[in-house]
């Protein structure tokens, strides 16, 4: 074992006696030979350290995908962290009821069309089945209480979004399942963020039978009121919502080389400072679960001149809070919604946790997005109205155009009876019919006085539409096309190389045109204005 897989290794010091006699022996024969660490790319010295494009220059591995997920509970595990900064350790806690499991640790990208690298791999692990889900009574929180079966050195990782398969060993047993990790950036200095929205992906995670919309009993009234990061993801395989709302974007931000910084949600709100000398921000295809910290940041960094971006909608809806878990800080996405009153935190002058837009502590997101959450279930076509707007360049889309379902499932709109920017200039206004009323979604574009630039696409799909039939050959679901794919891929390249290159409001000041889509009373009054 060379020095750089010394420094990556998994750290067995919680193996023991013939179990870890069984690995050793197993370990022999799996083939690990030849995998390297990754050069350490990734540094804490701020901007330029980390090149992006130099990176997605080294040879993909195609074979990052599972291909046999295996019986329910065969294999499966969580991270004691949800990002660590590179050289950082992070404890995993796995339980599989096969012999052993190694770990893959893939960086997810563009890599050619591979989109993702090999970056370390470690050698069997011992395997151990944990005890089942246990359930807070007062809570309804799903929780993991597993013991750490192995420790993971980030060591020479470049900073980014991982997937760590986990691959079961022998025992008969053929299972694989996927723990995402992020290793964060240090600094954002230069640098467009790409924001992991864990919170989300936690909210919508019924590992356990429960989450933050139903319970055991599949209903509502049995929901979750707080849950958990200490178990693994039930959806994607273990990734949670990762790829199918974000990995399509990073993918292709990674692909056209824009300099990226990578954070999750709760880095966000937790790193003061984070965002310091950001350029831009992205809110990937589902991200609607924000910490009050998380807004304040991004708040505060979009009025110093860091460009916003949002690729899906529904984004920065339900006000949470985060608390500790016996694993650590920052492991309980807290949101109580209708019932806030009843939280023990807002009983303590704690803000609610509920909507950003409701009692008893309004605060639209609309003030932050330009746009605001309008409704769900909708399956729609996505209709252009400014086909001449620049960042539609490229796209060869006439007025009207149409794109099928490409506006689903849930959608944003302006709406002035809430806060919102001006100038703001709508680029499609689609037709839509929710529950039997009668809407529409808007993407828009808005600049800001400090001469950010805001964008935001008005509907959930976007991030789905950009693998359509596109680089790389994937297929989207809900009947997207290539058309669709085509579009979607054009307009947000043109976002990402504007919003890379600094203060895009100042360079491209929106022309406000809501009086057009919403009548005479949405013509701004005097100068432009922000909020």
């Amino acid at each position: 074992m060379g020095s750089g897989e010394e420094r990556g290794r998994t750290d067995f010091r919680r193996g023991a006696g013939p179990a870890r006699r069984q690995v050793l022996g197993l370990a022999a024969a799996f083939a690990v030979a030849g995998v390297r660490p990754a050069a350490a790319a990734a540094t804490r010295d701020g901007a330029g350290s980390f090149d992006v494009r130099a990176e997605n220059l080294r040879t993909g591995a195609a074979d990052w995908r599972i291909t046999h997920a295996g019986p329910s509970g065969a294999l499966e595990g969580f991270a004691d962290r949800s990002s660590v900064l590179p050289g950082e350790r992070l404890a995993l806690r796995v339980s599989t009821t096969a012999a052993a499991y190694t770990v893959s640790a893939y960086r997810m990208g563009w890599y050619g069309g591979a989109r993702a690298r090999l970056v370390w791999r470690s050698p069997a692990v011992p395997g151990l089945l944990q005890p089942a889900a246990r359930v807070d009574a007062a809570t309804r929180m799903v929780r993991a209480e597993w013991k750490q079966t192995t420790e993971v050195d980030t060591a020479g990782w470049p900073e980014g979004s991982y997937l760590l398969r986990l691959d079961a060993v022998g025992g008969g047993v053929r299972a694989q399942r996927y723990v995402p990790v992020t290793v964060r950036s240090a600094s954002a200095v230069g640098r467009t963020v790409f924001v992991n929205a864990v919170a989300t992906w936690q909210a919508y995670n019924r590992w356990g039978g429960a989450d933050l919309y139903k319970g055991t009993t599949g209903k509502k009234g049995s929901r979750s009121l707080a849950v958990a990061f200490d178990r693994p993801y039930q959806g994607g395989h273990g990734a949670g919502l990762f790829l199918t709302y974000e990995a399509p974007l990073l993918a292709l931000a990674e692909r056209i080389g824009v300099p990226l910084a990578y954070a999750t949600g709760i880095d966000v709100a937790r790193h003061h400072g984070l965002l310091d000398g950001a350029v831009a921000l992205l809110a990937p295809g589902h991200d609607e679960y924000w910490s009050p910290e998380q807004r304040r940041a991004v708040t505060g960094a979009r009025d110093l001149g860091m460009n916003l971006a949002v690729f899906g909608a529904n984004c920065c809806y339900r006000r949470v809070r985060f608390e500790e878990s016996a694993a650590g800080a920052d492991r309980v996405v807290v949101c109580y919604k209708d019932d806030y009153a009843k939280d023990p935190g807002f009983l303590r002058g704690l803000p609610p946790t509920n909507d950003f837009r409701r009692r008893p502590a309004p605060e639209p997101e609309s003030s932050l997005l330009g746009v605001i959450y309008d409704g769900y279930p909708v399956d729609a076509p996505y209709v252009v109205t400014r086909p001449d707007h620049w960042l539609l360049a490229g796209t060869g889309a006439a007025r009207g155009r149409s794109f099928a379902h490409l506006v689903g499932v849930e959608y944003d709109r302006v709406d002035l009876r809430y806060p919102t920017p001006r100038p703001i200039e709508v680029l499609a206004h689609s037709p839509v019919v929710c529950k039997g009323r009668a809407s529409y979604a808007d993407t828009v574009y808005a600049s800001l006085p400090s001469g950010a630039g805001l964008f935001a696409t008005g509907t959930m799909r976007w991030v789905e539409a950009l693998g359509a039939s596109g680089p790389g050959g994937q297929k989207a679901n809900h009947g997207l096309d290539e058309a669709a794919g085509a579009f979607t891929r054009t307009v947000t390249e043109n976002v990402l190389r504007a919003f890379a290159r600094g203060p895009a409001g100042r360079e491209r000041p929106a022309v406000d045109n809501l009086a057009l889509h919403y009548g005479a009373d949405a013509a701004p009054s005097g100068a432009a204005s922000g909020v």
